[in-house]
């Protein structure tokens, strides 16, 4: 499956108004961007939006970020994957996760959980084979069931140390794509007001922040919001060219895809950005 270089990552769930939609996908295909990342939510099964999305565009692949593997079974999962098979052949990329201890009721033994998982997407008939599937992953054990059982791995909140590590525990072959979270503002000290909005969320998640600790950032790093260090590291904060080469310290470090993620002040989808990127990742 070929995503390309540089995809967008988009939650259609914690941006009303600012939806990913039909018209907004068949732009950013336009522009050059290889995949597109939303958020499978809560809900059970596997959302409508990414039919709506595939029906929507012509090549672009359309891949979920993630979907939990806490809220439905997999052989439920997997025949909604055949059915977008069926439709769009080669274009529908199921991204799994284990979430977070806060958001699932019953949080216990995630790895094992994910094992389970995906020994029942292959018993599954239809089933989902493993290039069709990728996974949410940031510690070690993760990522070498990521390798080994899926087409690889989606990190998200991660700086470009991380990426380097993953690829090290990766090896060769199989996909990284680590997801980026960009602000483009020139004026600095607004530009990381706005990132800590994003930062604040995920800090208060153990998962991420104790990723964060395993690469070295302090506990003073990780109060509140985040320091200037942290945020800078997780966030992209500056111009489209100073993206752009966050973008590629990522490529450099060892992705084989980005997943950008803008974050903008208001509500609207953030298309500006994402052109603004274009012009200088394409």
């Amino acid at each position: 499956m070929e995503l390309g270089s540089v995809g967008v990552w988009r939650s259609g769930t914690r941006n009303p108004g600012g939806v990913l939609d039909e018209g907004v996908a068949r732009s950013l295909e336009d522009l050059g961007y290889g995949a597109i990342w939303m958020s499978g939510g809560f809900e059970p099964g596997l959302s409508p939006r990414f039919a709506q999305i595939l029906d929507a565009t012509d090549d672009i692949v359309v891949a979920s970020g993630i979907v939990s593997i806490w809220v439905t079974p997999p052989d439920e999962i997997a025949l909604a994957v055949a059915q977008l098979a069926e439709a769009h052949p080669g274009r529908f990329l199921l991204g799994l996760g284990t979430s977070h201890a806060p958001a699932v009721q019953h949080y216990e033994r995630p790895y094992s959980k994910m094992v389970a998982y995906l020994d029942g997407l292959d018993a599954a008939t239809p089933g989902v084979s493993p290039e069709h599937r990728i996974l949410a992953a940031l510690g070690p054990k993760m990522l070498e069931l990521a390798g080994a059982r899926s087409a690889g791995a989606h990190p998200y909140f991660i700086p470009v140390e991380h990426t380097r590590l993953a690829r090290q525990i990766l090896g060769e072959g199989p996909v990284l794509a680590p997801e980026l979270t960009v602000v483009l503002d020139a004026d600095r000290d607004r530009g990381l007001e706005l990132a800590r909005t994003f930062t604040s969320r995920y800090l208060a998640l153990p998962n991420y922040a104790n990723n964060l600790r395993s690469l070295g950032f302090s506990e003073s790093d990780l109060a509140g919001a985040g320091s200037d260090r942290l945020v800078d590291a997780v966030v992209a904060v500056g111009d489209a060219h100073a993206a752009a080469e966050r973008v590629n310290a990522h490529l450099d470090a060892g992705a084989d895809h980005v997943c950008v993620q803008v974050v903008a002040a208001g509500e609207g989808f953030p298309m500006a950005a994402y052109r603004a990127l274009a012009d200088v990742l394409f």
